[in-house]
């Protein structure tokens, strides 16, 4: 049995911060989107919009995130278990990249649709 399973809480959580430590190190778009998560509560912060959008932004971001977490770890583990070209490790990668692209997309509409209330809002619509 795996040394990882069931270990304590603060075990289990400190294997989370290593993990995301280690992806922040050495993926560069990792680092990019957090790069823009910090922009983006700067902005918010700055804009102060409802908590709504708050919620709605950071789960956003936390989705593309999380989804740059697991293209990661699905990229290192084909790599490791497959180190040599495979037409199924490409399409696995390629899906776990478009899963990306598609929490990319959907947080780009939140964005969107906070601009459009922000703008209403400006213009004095309800």
């Amino acid at each position: 049995m795996s040394s990882y399973k069931n270990r304590s809480f603060p075990a289990r959580l400190a294997f989370a911060w290593r993990g995301l430590w280690h992806a922040l190190r050495s993926e560069a778009s990792l680092r990019l989107q957090a790069t823009c998560l910090a922009a983006v509560v700067v902005a918010l912060a700055v804009l102060r919009p409802r908590a709504v959008w708050w919620a709605l932004v950071l789960l956003a971001c936390a989705a593309v995130l999380a989804a740059e977490l697991l293209n990661s770890a699905i990229e290192q583990l084909a790599d490791e278990l497959h180190p040599h070209d495979s037409p199924g490790v490409r399409r696995a990668k390629d899906c776990a990249a478009a899963g990306v692209l598609i929490a990319a997309l959907g947080a780009l509409g939140v964005a969107v649709a906070l601009a459009v209330h922000l703008l209403e809002g400006a213009r004095g619509s309800p």
